[in-house]
C-alpha cells in the first residue's frame, strides 16, 4: 500500500516519525528489565531484514528466537511496532500473546499473514486492525525504518478474549512483565 506513495512525497515526509521513545519497549515497559535475549536466524541485530519478510518479497514473519527467560515466567508475548512510521504512533506490525515460554523461538511464517497462514493461534490485530502480521511496508523515499521485535516475559497468561489490538494488549500486560528483550532489524524501500 504505502509502496504507491510517490518518492517524493516519502522524502517530503522523512522528517516525520513516531520515534522509539513512544513503543511500548520504551514508553510502556521501561522499567522492566531488559534481560531477554531475542535473536533472528535471518538478520542480526540493527541490520536490514531479507526482503521476503516485508511487502516487497514474500511477506513472511520472520524467525525469531530468544534466550534468558527469568524464572516464573508463565507466557510470552510478542509485539512489532515500526519506530519510524510517517505517524503520531508506531504502526503495530504484529500481537501474539500467551506464547509458550517452553518454546524458545518461532519458525519463519508462523504468524498469519498475506504469505502464509501461520502456526501461532493467539494473535491481535495490527495497526490495519487484521488479525496477524503485516509485513514492512514502508514509503519510497522515507529512509530507513526499524522494527522492534520485542519479546516480554509475563507471571501469567492474559487469556484475552477475541482480537484485541495494541491498547488492550497494554492494559493486560501492565502489573505482570517480569522481563523484556528487544531485536531491531530495519527495512528501506528506495
Amino acid at each position: 500500500m504505502l509502496e504507491k506513495i510517490p518518492h517524493a512525497l516519502g522524502e517530503a515526509l522523512s522528517g516525520l516519525r513516531a520515534g522509539p521513545e513512544k513503543t511500548a519497549y520504551h514508553a510502556e515497559f521501561e522499567a522492566a528489565p531488559a534481560i531477554i535475549r531475542v535473536t533472528s536466524p535471518a538478520f542480526a541485530e540493527g541490520t536490514p531484514m531479507p526482503a521476503r519478510f516485508t511487502q516487497d518479497g514474500e511477506k513472511l514473519s520472520p524467525p525469531l528466537a530468544w534466550t534468558g527467560l527469568p524464572a516464573g515466567t508463565a507466557a510470552l508475548v510478542l509485539l512489532v511496532e515500526d519506530a519510524d512510521s510517517p505517524t503520531p504512533k508506531p504502526i503495530v506490525h504484529a500481537i501474539a500473546w500467551d506464547l509458550d515460554p517452553a518454546s524458545d523461538s518461532l519458525p519463519e511464517g508462523a504468524l498469519a499473514s498475506p504469505g502464509s497462514d501461520g502456526t501461532v493461534e493467539e494473535v491481535g490485530k495490527n495497526t490495519f486492525l487484521k488479525a496477524g502480521y503485516l509485513p514492512p511496508d514502508p514509503p519510497t523515499g522515507h529512509g530507513p525504518h526499524r522494527y522492534l521485535f520485542q519479546v516480554y516475559a509475563l507471571n501469567r497468561h492474559l487469556g484475552l478474549e477475541g482480537v484485541p489490538g495494541r491498547g488492550a494488549l497494554l492494559a493486560a500486560m501492565h502489573g505482570h512483565v517480569l522481563a523484556k528483550g528487544l531485536l531491531v532489524g530495519t527495512y528501506e524501500r528506495r
